[in-house]
């Protein structure tokens, strides 16, 4: 069993040390510290509460603190200072690129099935971007998104959370899907928009959804899944249900309203949900550096009154840990967690991009053999003899066959009928609905050849 998971931030009270702490296993090592002037430490990811909660008054000399409503727990000083952050936030994380425990107290003890159906998802993942984001440039289907790079924030995340947990993507996030059991022929039929498409047609590739899966449909407008996911998670604790909605985002969209108004809906609420951001180091073609000015996103949620850590978002098992100790947080202090997770994009943006216009190829390569997620997490489960070059190669002929298969059918099938682009919204069709449903139909009269029905369901 993990051992209890802390992770220490800095509370306003008196004098420290502002020397960068390091992280050690006697203080139950997630290890997130962040030194600020006239901040103290206290446990966060840990059988305590996180940050002491400001509204809470204490009891003490009205000479000593002043009791605005703002701030109750601020003290006086004759001190005149503008407060700036000192130090950064650590990176968590278990192994190192060499695929070994960096320490031994935070493995987590996962078996070697564990290992292996992580890894082949990895690749299943790879084999299925590939064929996809090849599909579109040969214009068979109109999009694509790729997560090179990123497949650790996947799996390392999903396999912490449970079943009846809530997931809000943002759109790197096939992934956590296909972990929690989405098929490939699903896949499939979203990105060919075919008459088995859950959504019938009516999203852009990679926008996937699934009811079963307790996956929210993504949606195109950026971070619009953030303050929803505070909603699923107040919903949660409404009905008391022993779960969280976790929202996933890209640092691109922490430079939304809608990620501050998010962040302080949750912490205000005290609502379960686990924020984790894909720190990947581009906002399509925006450098982190044109980003932001402070230590990345996870001072924010500090700032916000809000648990917090920074992980190796390459690191299978510190992602794992990280998600696992924020859902036990979430789930028995009933409060918001914001996980950041750094890692890189290897790929372009999306197949609208071309990111050798912003960023060297030779920084893209660099990185691939630097710190590969899948090349770690791979040396991790050869050293202990649960994978081999031979399981590689014919997993890999394997798992492409599958996709192919699945591309091919999917391709295939008829798409949606017409109706459908009417239906769905409301119960009945409304009169304004009826009367532009029949003016389509007058349209396609009077030109059939430019409005051909060839292919769609009847």
């Amino acid at each position: 069993m993990l051992r209890s998971l802390a992770a220490t931030v800095r509370t306003a009270a008196s004098p420290v040390n502002a020397a960068r702490p390091r992280a050690t296993a006697a203080a139950a090592s997630l290890g997130a510290s962040v030194s600020h002037r006239r901040w103290v430490s206290s446990s966060v990811l840990s059988a305590a509460t996180a940050a002491p909660d400001a509204s809470a008054p204490v009891t003490a000399d009205s000479d000593t603190f002043p009791r605005f409503p703002g701030a109750l727990n601020s003290q006086y000083t004759s001190h005149l200072a503008l407060i700036q952050q000192e130090g950064v936030l650590p990176t968590y994380r278990v192994l190192d690129k060499d695929g070994e425990l960096v320490d031994a107290s935070q493995d987590p003890h996962v078996d070697q099935a564990w290992c292996v159906n992580a890894y082949q998802h990895m690749l299943t993942l790879n084999a299925m971007d590939l064929i996809l984001y090849e599909a579109q440039r040969q214009g068979r289907i109109s999009f694509y998104m790729t997560s090179y790079g990123e497949e650790a924030t996947h799996m390392g995340s999903a396999a912490a959370l449970s079943a009846d947990d809530v997931v809000l993507g943002q759109y790197r996030e096939a992934g956590v899907l296909m972990y929690r059991g989405f098929t490939i022929d699903e896949f499939m039929n979203q990105c060919y928009s075919n008459a088995l498409d859950y959504g019938k047609g009516r999203q852009m590739p990679v926008h996937y959804g699934s009811a079963k899966h307790n996956f929210q449909t993504i949606s195109s407008p950026l971070g619009t899944q953030l303050p929803q996911a505070v909603g699923v998670a107040y919903a949660l604790k409404r009905a008391a249900k022993p779960n969280v909605a976790i929202c996933y985002f890209g640092e691109g969209a922490a430079s939304e309203g809608d990620f501050h108004a998010a962040l302080n809906m949750a912490s205000t609420t005290k609502a379960p949900v686990i924020f984790f951001c894909r720190n990947n180091g581009f906002a399509i073609s925006t450098p982190v550096s044109d980003q932001y000015a402070g230590d990345g996103i996870a001072a924010r949620g500090v700032g916000y009154g809000m648990a917090t850590i920074r992980v190796d978002g390459n690191d299978v098992f510190a992602v794992y840990n990280a998600t696992r100790a924020a859902r036990e947080y979430a789930v028995r202090e009933s409060k918001p967690v914001l996980v950041e997770a750094m890692t890189y994009r290897v790929s372009h943006h999306s197949t609208s991009d071309d990111s050798s216009a912003y960023r060297s190829k030779r920084e893209v390569e660099d990185w691939k053999v630097r710190d590969n997620p899948v090349a770690r997490f791979r040396k991790y489960m050869e050293s202990r003899g649960w994978w081999d070059q031979a399981q590689e190669d014919a997993f890999k002929k394997d798992v492409r066959k599958r996709v192919l298969k699945s591309f091919a059918k999917a391709e295939t099938v008829e798409k949606p009928a017409l109706a459908e682009l009417f239906t769905d919204v409301y119960e009945e069709l409304t009169p304004i609905l009826k009367q532009q449903q029949e003016e389509l139909h007058e349209l396609m009269k009077a030109h059939p050849d430019h409005y051909s029905t060839a292919g769609y369901k009847q």
